[in-house]
């Protein structure tokens, strides 16, 4: 019972509880339905991505199978003996090889001929000797191929050639309005999107692309040869590149004819010699400058001219008559012989409009008109864009659908991206092969010319950056081993002497050497005063008279010793060395030919400070530890005392000589009455004297009164050196037990000691080391640890150097070109 009356009850349900169900119950479809969606969407997402994968692998099968039926009906043509086509074809060779009318229209007839022959004949006969002919043609077309690869070698071989515009072999220039589709033609040729698009001018420079055919390489591959940027396979990033080169150009200026160098290899791409120049306008915008127009202009004119191909891109969908690049191509190529037309965006108008403007008569073009769909239609996913590769297959796709559900209207015309690509190699490597005659008399008189520029001016002594750097390393070495001749222990020892006695002065003029606190013309309410003075603080009168057991003199002189020996006598006599070491080094540099190359100087100097780094801390505590005996106690021969009696004095007068000079300038400048007035006044500033000389030069000026305070003190200080110098030639100073007396004399002896000792050390441990790492230094940071850049850059840092250099490897380059040149046109004599 009573366990009955401890049991809580518990509502399972109530009126508030069932509000909030009925709330999340309703609710609950709008949920379902929220999931629903996304699961679809997701779906949808996945579905299109399966898609598209699918069609994909189908079109290559379709390819494939495509193949197969084509080499089946071939193969039944040729058992039927189709002999029209092999005469054909002998009759097209013939012509062509026996200077008919093809070989008479000059490079555009040659070109157009050898393209559409190979476009177009596809018939083979069935005879057994004639499948042997065919596997000759293929390796025909692979020698071929294999030449056109040498000639763009060249090419690129002559464009490095130092100052030779005049040495360049054709390459085919793309042109046309900014909204012709000229991008797309090129990506479409490459496979790959990496050209920069957008509608403010984004193609500022001519764009000089060289496309390899690499069976090496696995995919697409990019490089900026003039960057030193290579092996790119992220083409976003290409373009990205080539966006940032191309906005490196002023908006005031908006276009330079500066080319971007721009290398694709690839297994998938012909070998080709492009240049994409910048889309033609039709009028400035208002953030443009108002003659962006005519340098367009000019900037195309200079890649148009001969002997390079021209590939005119027009847009279908705009009437030929306003064609910005046949305008030019008419322009630069009056007779249309090597202007290949391209005719861009086919599936905006109606097929048979299509074959009217491949076929057209009003701008005939001897290499004719090829027609191509670069884009394919947007598919409209809300997904993604397809780009890149993806954007390249499916453009490939609606291209071949699109001319194959229209082969019957585009009968006998030159269509898709492929039949172009085969086009450009033939026209290109025609052109080329014809200019190789007059491109080896060029290079032949030039290299004649540059070998006797190179003899003249240089005798024909070899020279690289590399030779030159080690040869300045060595001369380097012989100038440190003469300087260490010179800079030895004596030059350290005078350095380091030099420095302590400047300290030596600094402490007895501190410590010694002030004004008497006694003044000969104070009143007598001054001279109470001072007489006080004089109890706590006895003036160095006094110290002539003072007794050896005086301890205000003997702590005096202790104090000042203290000072002496504790003022870290270590790290500033290492500054000191190191320092005397960088000066003389520099000095060293600037009388030798170094000192014109601020790179080199740069370097060294950074060696120097390397190696003087490393032993500084550790020569520092040397040479602390060792002089710290005379922290303590300092024990002096009379040897010491007297020549340090006579150094001090001689030091002392040099002192005495350098404040009655700057005196004498003072007095010289002021006048000698003004300066004796000015100093009276000083002297006497607060009696009646003083006030009346104010009174009566109404006031002197502030700088008036600086240079008499200056002239006061020299007066003193020069009068209390004279009575120094007089007591330190005494016989007082004459032995060691009147040191307190002679703190001069002393002081200098502390001196001698802590140079003599230091300098062991310094000789030792820092100025031997030096001359022995830093020749090794010097060879690592020049040699060892730099790039061929580097080299380079350092050695021509120096004009002249520069020119030998450069004169020289103009001269390997025409050589080499010359040879190659020589040999591709044996091996095209021998395949014709």
């Amino acid at each position: 019972m009573s366990s009955l009356q401890t049991c809580t009850a518990v509502r399972t349900i109530s009126i508030g509880s069932f509000g909030k169900f009925a709330g999340r119950a309703i609710k609950l479809p709008a949920y379902i339905g929220g999931g629903i969606a996304a699961v679809g969407s997701y779906v949808i997402y996945k579905l299109e991505e399966a898609h598209e994968y699918a069609s994909t692998k189908l079109e290559k099968f379709k390819s494939f199978g495509q193949n197969i039926r084509n080499m089946i009906e071939t193969a039944f043509e040729d058992s039927n003996g189709n002999d029209n086509n092999d005469e054909n074809n002998d009759n097209n060779k013939h012509s062509t090889s026996s200077g008919g009318p093809a070989a008479g229209g000059g490079v555009g007839m040659v070109a157009l001929n050898t393209s559409t022959s190979s476009e177009n004949d596809d018939g083979v006969t069935s005879d057994e000797d004639d499948n042997d002919l065919n596997e000759q043609d293929q390796r025909l077309d692979d020698a071929m191929v294999n030449l056109t690869k040498q000639m763009i070698e060249i090419r690129s071989l002559l464009m490095s050639v130092d100052g030779s515009n005049m040495l360049t072999l054709p390459s085919i220039v793309v042109v046309g309005s900014q909204s012709s589709g000229k991008s797309s033609v090129l990506e479409s040729i490459v496979g790959q999107e990496f050209l920069p698009k957008g509608s403010n001018m984004v193609t500022r420079r001519p764009i000089e692309l060289t496309l390899v055919n690499d069976q090496s390489q696995a995919a697409e591959v990019a490089e900026f040869p003039a960057l030193k940027m290579y092996n790119l396979t992220d083409f976003q990033q290409v373009e990205k590149i080539l966006r940032d080169l191309n906005l490196a150009v002023p908006d005031d200026e908006a276009v330079s004819n500066d080319p971007i160098q721009l290398t694709i290899k690839s297994p998938n791409v012909p070998d080709l010699s492009l240049v994409d120049l910048p889309g033609y306008i039709q009028i400035e915008a208002a953030d443009q400058p108002t003659s962006l127009k005519e340098k367009i202009r000019e900037v195309c004119d200079r890649y148009l001219a001969e002997p390079n191909i021209i590939l005119a891109i027009s847009a279908a969908d705009v009437d030929l008559a306003n064609s910005s690049a046949l305008r030019a191509a008419k322009k630069a190529d009056p007779k249309g012989e090597r202007t290949i037309g391209v005719i861009t965006k086919l599936d905006l108008i109606s097929p048979e409009e299509g074959k009217g403007l491949l076929t057209n008569r009003r701008y005939p073009l001897r290499m004719g008109y090829v027609g191509v769909i670069t884009k394919a239609p947007n598919a409209g996913s809300i997904f993604r864009r397809a780009t890149g590769v993806q954007a390249y297959v499916a453009q490939q796709k609606f291209e071949r659908s699109f001319f194959k559900d229209n082969s019957g209207v585009f009968a006998d015309t030159s269509i898709g991206t492929h039949i172009l690509k085969k086009r450009l190699m033939r026209v290109l490597e025609t052109s080329m092969a014809r200019a190789l005659k007059p491109m080896h008399d060029k290079v032949a008189n030039e290299l004649e010319e540059t070998s006797y520029q190179f003899k003249v001016e240089f005798n024909d002594r070899d020279l690289t950056s590399e030779k030159y750097m080690a040869q300045t390393i060595d001369n380097l070495k012989l100038a440190i081993k003469e300087f260490s001749e010179r800079f030895g222990r004596p030059e350290l020892k005078s350095l380091l002497r030099s420095e302590l006695d400047q300290k030596v002065l600094d402490l007895l003029a501190q410590r010694y050497w002030n004004k008497s606190p006694i003044s000969k013309k104070q009143g007598v309410n001054d001279k109470a005063q001072s007489m006080h003075v004089k109890l706590s603080e006895p003036a160095i009168e006094e110290l002539s008279d003072a007794s050896s057991d005086d301890s205000y003199w003997r702590r005096k002189l202790e104090l000042s010793t203290a000072s002496l020996t504790k003022s870290g006598v270590g790290r500033m006599s290492t500054t000191l060395v190191s320092d005397a070491l960088l000066t003389e080094i520099n000095v060293m540099l600037d009388n030798s030919e170094i000192r014109t190359h601020p790179g080199i100087k740069e370097a060294i100097r950074d060696a120097a400070v390397a190696v003087l780094s490393k032993k500084f801390n550790s020569t520092s505590d040397q040479v602390e530890n060792c002089i710290k005996p005379y922290k303590y106690e300092i024990d002096v021969e009379p040897r010491e005392w007297s020549i340090s009696r006579n150094h001090s004095l001689g030091l002392i007068r040099e002192e005495f000589k350098q404040c009655k000079k700057r005196f004498h300038d003072i007095k010289k400048t002021v006048g000698g009455n003004k300066l004796k007035q000015i100093m009276t006044y000083l002297e006497n500033e607060k009696n009646d004297v003083g006030r009346a000389l104010s009174e009566e030069n109404i006031g002197f000026s502030p700088g008036l009164l600086l240079r008499g305070k200056e002239a006061l003190f020299l007066r003193d200080r020069a009068s209390l050196l004279s009575m120094r110098m007089k007591f330190l030639r005494g016989s007082s100073c004459k032995y060691k037990n009147s040191k307190y007396k002679c703190p001069e004399a002393f002081m200098d002896v502390v001196a001698d000691k802590l140079t003599q000792t230091a300098v062991l050390f310094l000789n030792v441990e820092l100025l031997s080391d030096f001359y022995y790492s830093f020749p090794r230094e010097l060879e690592d940071k020049l040699s060892s640890s730099l790039t061929k850049d580097q080299v380079d850059a350092y050695a021509k840092e120096d004009p002249k150097i520069k020119r030998h250099i450069e004169l020289q490897e103009r001269k390997q380059l025409l050589e080499l070109a010359l040879n190659r040149i020589e040999d591709v046109m044996a091996l095209r004599k021998q395949i014709s």
